[in-house]
Order: structure tokens, then C-alpha cells, then sequence
């Protein structure tokens, strides 16, 4: 189901399977509003997702308002890839567009937890957190240099994915 346009919705863009299973894991939380969000299909590769973001999302992001739209991508243990990616955001967005992802690839994370775990259980953690305001495995050495940019979301858009 597409969200309302007109009122304040987030699009999901995964870069790969892996990142969507996350997103996926985070989007069953039981507080979440089901009708202002959206995850689409992986681009397949952090290029990918830019060309996308580029092509459809930019101009959604101008004609409709209250879109916000989150890119999930793997940092490959690149330093240079988040500014890369947001130097690609034009400034009159910005502010609604949020860059998320795993510092080398969620597979690492994975295999560096509990291997029992998939992607999507994850996922249930990562929104538990968000929705609880913690930041147990947000603080993973795999998953901190999101800090900034999920305070950042959590700020803008938290008050109209969570229920009260």
C-alpha cells in the first residue's frame, strides 16, 4: 500500500536484499503506523540507489512536501561514502532525505551477533530502540557512524511513523 501523499510519509530505498530484510525486520513493529511508510525494491548497489534517487525520488521530493525519503546503504568501510552520497542531495531536500547503513555490509553485523539471528529479527531490534529511545545495537561499532543521522531522523520522523 502506497502512502497518503499529502501527508507526511517516509519512502525506503535499500541498497540490496540484505538491507531491505533490515528495513523489512524494522517495519513490523507493533507501534508503527502502517500507512506512512513505504519500502521499495533494492536498487542493487549504493550507485544504484543514487541513480534512483536522482531519477524518481528527487522529483517526488519536490512536488510532494511531506515526503521523507531514507536511503539504505552499505559504507563498505568507506570513509568518503556518506559524503559522496549526501553531496548528490540537492539543499532545497536535504532536509528530508536521511542516509542510513551498515558501516561495511549487514551480513558483518550479522555474523558479528548472535549468527542465529536473520537480518530481519535485526531489523525488530533496531525499531524496539528507536521506539524506546535506546540505543543498545544502534551503538555497535558496525552501526555507530549512523548517530547523527538517526537522531536526525528519529526527530523528523518518529512523531508520524510511531503511535503514541
Amino acid at each position: 500500500m502506497s502512502p497518503n501523499r499529502s501527508r507526511k510519509h517516509l519512502v525506503v530505498l535499500p541498497e540490496d536484499k540484505a538491507n531491505q530484510e533490515i528495513v523489512n525486520g524494522f517495519f513490523l513493529h507493533p507501534s508503527l503506523r502502517r500507512n506512512v511508510f513505504q519500502v521499495l525494491s533494492p536498487a542493487g548497489g549504493w550507485t544504484a540507489v543514487l541513480k534512483k534517487f536522482e531519477d524518481s525520488h528527487l522529483p517526488k521530493l519536490r512536488k510532494y512536501k511531506e515526503m521523507r525519503s531514507l536511503l539504505l546503504v552499505d559504507f563498505d568501510r568507506n570513509e568518503q561514502r556518506l559524503d559522496h552520497i549526501k553531496r548528490q542531495i540537492p539543499d532545497d531536500v536535504t532536509k528530508r532525505v536521511f542516509v542510513l547503513g551498515v558501516w561495511s555490509e549487514p551480513e558483518d553485523l550479522k555474523s558479528s551477533l548472535d549468527k542465529r539471528q536473520s537480518l530481519e529479527d535485526l531489523g525488530r531490534v533496531l525499531s524496539n530502540e528507536c521506539a524506546e529511545d535506546s540505543s543498545n545495537l544502534w551503538s555497535h561499532e558496525l552501526l555507530n557512524n549512523n548517530a547523527d543521522e538517526v537522531q536526525r531522523l528519529l526527530t523528523d520522523v518518529k512523531p508520524f511513523l510511531f503511535k503514541r
